[in-house]
């Protein structure tokens, strides 16, 4: 076992003492899954997850009159109680099996057994079926010790049945590989394509947050990689809107990625591996991973791939790849803003590139362009972006494999910088608040000339300066009147 550093949290002592309090009262109860699984690891588990051989009613009873809280409501179809310790909450589960039926993630019936044993085998992974006693003792009936000592995801038992009964299990085994960095047992991996039709019965939601979490993994390449070599990201799932459901693509559009052919002069991988590298290089962040995903996303499509002179040619790919993430981001539920940022990142990317050959080129109008463009309503969103950008660009670049990335990470800082001095609305301007009352009924006409003349460049953005060229608009102004 890894470091015992876990055992001197509130978290793990708050779960101690509930499991001595089931104990105390004769019922088994041991903490299982995840946080076993990272102790295991050598990690620190945030939460704990608790399994009883007493049923909830019994749970409730014993906990509350050891003043321990717990809902009034047990989970009636799968027999969980939440107790709260301190700051921390705990789910206590009910030994159980279950049946499923036609829904893919949901059981139709839940049986409650008298052993561990029994309940351990209705779990997906053999690394998630381990048990903690009170007193640090690991109890392992599927090897999942053996498992994360060889650092390989195995379902408990046949993966056919364990994904047929609930297929969100297929997103979560890509996950896991993403989190963790495991590989995946060959016998888990053949349980897939028999039941990649399960896929169509999961809720947009649920997929949408197991692809969250892949992107934010520290192996997202492994994640990414699982899940689309597995052909899940080309099945569809359900949105339920008004009690209408309705067919919801998944990734379809990362599947031609796969062995594309890129230009080897620029290139020394194929359109997916350059993807996953350029995924795998910008920083955990949603906006960036979405954005890293998609930016290539439009090479090697109808109207984009071309040849020139012999050579391979994808010209527009950052325009029709943004249109593109568009489509994916929206209908995957993403709110406006959010898409309205990865798509300028996928739009601008090769501008970045651009820039930075060219070392002639006028940044200062690129960067006014921006500013005036509508995209952004302050100066600190433009910096964001920009910053998000140029954290691309150094990644393209290293995912590229054939140049170094040093200048652009040097253009980069500079075009960041610049964004941070740029002004995007007239609340970004450092006037004096007297300027406003000075140059009434003109307040707005003024105003507008002065941000346009600093980001123009024809003045600073200084209080003396602005109260100069804003009175000066006021002057003329008032002589047309």
């Amino acid at each position: 076992m890894g470091s015992l550093a876990y055992r001197e949290t509130a978290a793990y002592q708050g779960a101690v003492r509930i499991l001595q309090t089931l104990q105390a009262a004769e019922y088994e109860a041991y903490i299982v899954g995840g946080a076993v699984r990272d102790i295991q690891m050598g990690r620190t588990p945030h939460d704990y997850d608790i399994v009883t051989s007493a049923m909830p009613e019994m749970v409730i009873e014993v906990l509350r009159s050891s003043g321990f809280t717990t809902t009034n409501v047990v989970g009636a179809t799968f027999g969980v109680v939440v107790v709260s310790y301190g700051e921390h909450s705990y789910e206590v589960a009910t030994y159980r099996s279950e049946q499923y039926g036609e829904d893919s993630h949901r059981p139709v019936s839940v049986h409650y057994p008298s052993t561990f044993s029994e309940d351990v085998r209705r779990r997906d992974f053999t690394i998630n079926g381990l048990a903690l006693t009170e007193s640090g003792h690991i109890r392992d009936e599927v090897g999942g010790l053996q498992d994360i000592e060889h650092r390989r995801l195995c379902t408990i038992g046949s993966s056919q049945e364990r994904f047929q009964e609930d297929a969100l299990r297929m997103f979560r085994l890509c996950r896991f590989a993403g989190q963790l960095g495991f590989s995946i047992d060959p016998n888990t991996w053949a349980g897939i394509e028999p039941n990649l039709y399960r896929v169509e019965g999961l809720s947009l939601e649920r997929v949408r947050i197991e692809v969250e979490k892949m992107l934010l993994s520290d192996h997202v390449d492994l994640g990414l990689d699982a899940l689309v070599r597995s052909h899940l990201n080309d099945q569809y799932c359900q949105q339920t809107t008004g009690g209408q459901s309705r067919r919801i693509p998944i990734l379809p559009e990362l599947t031609h990625l796969v062995d594309l052919p890129q230009a080897p002069e620029h290139h020394l991988h194929d359109g997916w591996r350059h993807t996953l590298a350029v995924v795998r290089e910008v920083a955990p962040n949603l906006v960036l991973r979405w954005a890293a995903l998609l930016h290539d996303v439009g090479k090697g499509v109808e109207g984009v791939r071309g040849f020139h002179k012999g050579r391979i040619t994808d010209r527009n790919h950052d325009r029709v790849g943004a249109h593109m993430a568009r489509d994916i981001l929206t209908r995957l539920g993403y709110g406006k803003e959010f898409v309205n940022l990865v798509v300028w990142l996928v739009e601008r990317h090769m501008r970045f590139h651009f820039y930075v050959a060219n070392a002639s080129a006028d940044l200062h109008t690129w960067m006014q362009k921006e500013a005036k463009g509508g995209v952004f309503r302050e100066t600190k969103e433009l910096a964001i972006a920009m910053d998000y950008l140029q954290q691309l660009g150094v990644a393209d670049v290293i995912g590229s494999g054939t140049k170094e990335a040093s200048p652009s990470e040097m253009y980069g800082q500079r075009m960041v910088s610049m964004a941070q001095t740029m002004p995007v609305h007239t609340k970004d301007l450092h006037y004096d608040k007297g300027l406003p009352s000075m140059v009434q009924p003109y307040v707005k006409e003024v105003m507008q000339t002065v941000l346009q003349r600093v980001q123009n460049g024809e003045i600073l953005n200084t209080p003396e300066a602005l109260q100069e060229a804003g009175l000066s608009k006021y002057r003329r102004l008032k002589e047309k009147e």
